[in-house]
């Protein structure tokens, strides 16, 4: 700081220039005398209080270094000047006032000049500087400021954008995890859905299906020993409202998956041309069918009747989406491809396809809802393409649908291939008339009083020697007694439930022939390794029941 208040000194000669360096230095100032202007121009750049001229040092003297700094000053910066000028009387001349038009800030003092006088002229002067020198210093904290200022602005921006960056990464994840917990929530509803129904499916289906077996049992029994054929004909209308009720329950159970499937070789090929005279009268004659079959007969491992059921099903549907007539095409194919994040495997494929409609693309992915449906009130249950869908899934496959809206639909069935054949298709076994010999025997057990009767009634028309039992208890008592030729046994029952019965009979007759009797179970508990249990659910008609006893009698027979 000490060299930005010293004095300079600019062309002081004699005795004056001694005399004012001297009384300037005993009051503290430091001084520097410069020779000429040139000089002085440097030693103002160096740094200064105030500089004391003489006039005759700058008039007529090379100033063009001085007049450069001066028009060079910074904006804070109005240095001052003493000007000793020599004092004369009238005007200056036109140089001398030049000369202070130049200098701008500067003080004027006519010699001969009296010590005080520059004395306090001097630090007149330098209270001028300092002020400035205080503005530079604020002129400089301003900047500072402002460039902190800027620093921080563009920081703040940065920030900003990192920060608006970090809440946009964060707003998409919360998007997304919305999405899934969306996602996740209409799944475990729809899971919970599915679970209600079938929770209130199995709690019914036991029951309604006994009750089911009485009523289309006796219809039947009904029909056989009746020859008038008005009462023949009302017991028929009787029998379709009896199978639509069992259809329905089987199809609530289908699509609840609660069912279990009885799973075995099926050739769909032999499925659908069995299939041929039920579709086409259920089609009707405004519709065109078509088979396109694969070649290398497709085997799957299926539940025929289900599976049966579930074709017939996506052709009604196909008739309905085209009121006006069309064409409906069943083909089957053998297609190896990656279902449903599974891996890779062979599939034998069932396709119905027809020329309809089509289904708008916002109502495709709920055509598998339960109770779904796009058909007027009282045209559809909403639970067909449901049971196709469970059916599948039961099988180890699944259902896809493919739609275009006014040009058709195509509904694909994908099942398991079959490492295994069988050398009959087992589609009309069960329809085979039953011949049974005096002394074959059957031992029956059902705590429900109408389907046991109904059973004995049957198996007695049927020509077997029958012994009933209500319980388990009972039913074993039986067997120890006698042994029989085949048992047919009721899952469900107090007690002793069908299972039970059987374990204690095959540590009495381990290869004795059964049919466990159902009309709804948890059927994964059930052991059918044993080639002499069948399951026979209910409601059955008469015919079902002799062929599944014949299949089992003629099975013992072939391998005694």
């Amino acid at each position: 700081m000490m060299i930005e208040e010293r004095l300079l000194l600019l062309a002081l000669r004699g005795r004056d220039s001694d005399v004012i360096t001297q009384l300037l230095i005993k009051q503290g100032y430091v001084c520097h005398s410069c020779a000429d202007a040139t000089e002085l121009a440097d030693q103002l750049d160096r740094g200064a209080g105030t500089a004391i001229l003489t006039e005759e040092s700058l008039v007529g003297a090379d100033r063009q270094w001085l007049d450069d700094w001066l028009n060079q000053q910074p904006a804070w910066s109005d240095f001052p000047f003493i000007l000793l000028a020599t004092k004369r009387s009238g005007r200056r001349p036109a140089e001398a006032v030049k000369v202070l038009e130049r200098l701008g800030n500067v003080v004027v003092l006519e010699r001969p000049i009296h010590g005080e006088t520059l004395a306090s002229a001097v630090k007149s002067s330098l209270r001028v500087r300092r002020r400035q020198y205080e503005a530079r210093y604020r002129l400089i904290e301003l900047q500072k400021a402002e460039d902190r200022l800027m620093r921080l602005n563009a920081s703040l921006e940065a920030r900003i954008a990192e920060r608006t960056r970090e809440l946009s990464q964060a707003n998409n994840q919360l998007m997304q995890e919305i999405s899934e917990r969306e996602r996740a929530q209409s799944a475990l509803a729809q899971s919970q859905k599915m679970e209600a129904v079938g929770q209130l499916t199995g709690g019914i289906a036991h029951d309604f299906n006994n009750l089911l077996t009485v009523i289309s049992g006796n219809l039947e029994l009904i029909k056989r020993r009746s020859a008038e054929e008005r009462t023949i004909r009302l017991a028929d209308f009787a029998s379709q409202a009896a199978t639509r009720a069992s259809k329905l329950t089987s199809q609530l159970l289908a699509f609840s998956r609660t069912q279990q499937l009885s799973l075995a070789p099926v050739n769909i090929n032999a499925l659908v041309e069995a299939m041929n005279d039920l579709l086409e009268r259920t089609i009707g004659p405004q519709i065109e069918k078509r088979l396109s079959l694969e070649p290398q007969e497709p085997w799957v491992n299926a539940d025929v009747n289900q599976l049966e059921l579930a074709i017939l099903n996506l052709a009604l549907n196909a008739r309905d989406a085209m009121p006006g007539g069309g064409t409906l095409t069943i083909a089957t194919s053998i297609r190896e491809i990656a279902l449903e994040g599974r891996p890779s495997a062979t599939y034998g494929v069932v396709s119905v396809t027809d020329t309809g409609t089509g289904i708008p693309d916002d109502l495709l992915p709920k055509v598998f809802d339960p109770f779904f449906t796009t058909k007027p009130v009282g045209r559809g249950t909403g639970l067909g393409l449901s049971q196709v869908f469970g059916i599948s899934q039961q099988s180890g496959g699944t259902t896809q649908v493919m739609s275009e809206e006014g040009r058709g639909t195509t509904v694909s069935i994908f099942l398991p291939v079959s490492a295994a054949q069988l050398q009959t298709d087992g589609l009309k076994e069960m329809l085979v008339p039953a011949t049974s010999s005096s002394d074959d025997e059957i031992v029956v057990i059902d705590d429900d009083d109408g389907v046991r009767t109904f059973i004995v009634e049957s198996l007695q028309s049927l020509g077997y020697s029958v012994r009933a039992a209500s319980n388990g208890a009972a039913g074993l008592a039986l067997i120890k007694n006698k042994i029989p030729d085949l048992l047919l046994v009721d899952f469900a029952m107090a007690g002793m439930t069908g299972l039970d019965v059987i374990r204690e009979v095959r540590c009495i007759e381990p290869t004795l022939p059964t049919i466990l009797a159902t009309g709804y179970a948890e059927m994964d508990s059930i052991e059918q390794a044993a080639s002499s249990i069948r399951i026979l659910r209910k409601p059955f008609q008469i015919d079902q029941l002799a062929g599944t006893i014949q299949e089992l009698l003629n099975y013992e027979s072939r391998v005694a």
